[in-house]
């Protein structure tokens, strides 16, 4: 459906999550990936969507003078906001492991900005979820850390595997944008302008 609509644009997913890539791929959408590594260094004084909305437009500036008229260049950055601050992608298993304890009983939120680019435009669209987790002891966190290793990922889970079956007690709102995406949004941004 999308696709024919898209016909005379190529999609371009700056990504290398599999997630992102599998999202694309669900919409039955042609895309082409690109990447450039982007260091994801952002002003200290940025809070929240602010922050995912300046990094996915920094990645998309990495590309700045090489889009084509009929090119679309989606980028994306995702957060974990937790406790007046930024949790993104763990440096290390200690690291991870911290980030998991700290979340152990509370909500946090995860946003997700996503930024579509052609030669004379950039627009960024933003989604906020909600995630509370039940109580979730040291030795699941081990074993979530030891079999699933989500060190690839902001906070230092995925929502989709084993610890979000047993320790997500509630969300609220979009749970694709907890994967890193919302989907949906983005299904709607690229319907508007086809």
């Amino acid at each position: 459906m999308l696709r024919e609509q898209l016909k005379n644009y190529k999609i371009i997913l700056a990504s290398g999550s599999p997630r992102r890539q599998q999202f694309f791929r669900d919409l039955d959408l042609d895309f082409e990936i690109r990447l450039k590594e982007t260091e994801e260094v952002y002003p200290p004084n940025l809070i929240e969507e602010d922050i995912t909305n300046y990094l996915a437009v920094l990645k998309s500036d990495a590309f700045e003078g090489e889009l084509k008229n009929n090119e679309i260049l989606i980028t994306s950055d995702t957060i974990v906001w937790h406790e007046n601050k930024a949790l993104g992608k763990p440096k290390d298993y200690e690291d991870a492991f911290l980030m998991l304890q700290s979340l152990s009983n509370k909500t946090h939120k995860v946003i997700t900005s996503v930024c579509f680019k052609t030669t004379n435009t950039t627009n960024v669209i933003s989604e906020t979820t909600l995630v509370t987790f039940h109580p979730i002891s040291d030795e699941q966190i081990k074993y979530y850390l030891d079999h699933y290793r989500p060190f690839d990922k902001a906070g230092s889970y995925g929502i989709q595997e084993w610890i979000g079956f047993v320790g997500v007690a509630k969300i609220e709102g979009s749970y694709p944008n907890v994967m890193g995406l919302p989907i949906d949004k983005v299904f709607q941004y690229l319907q508007n302008i086809a």
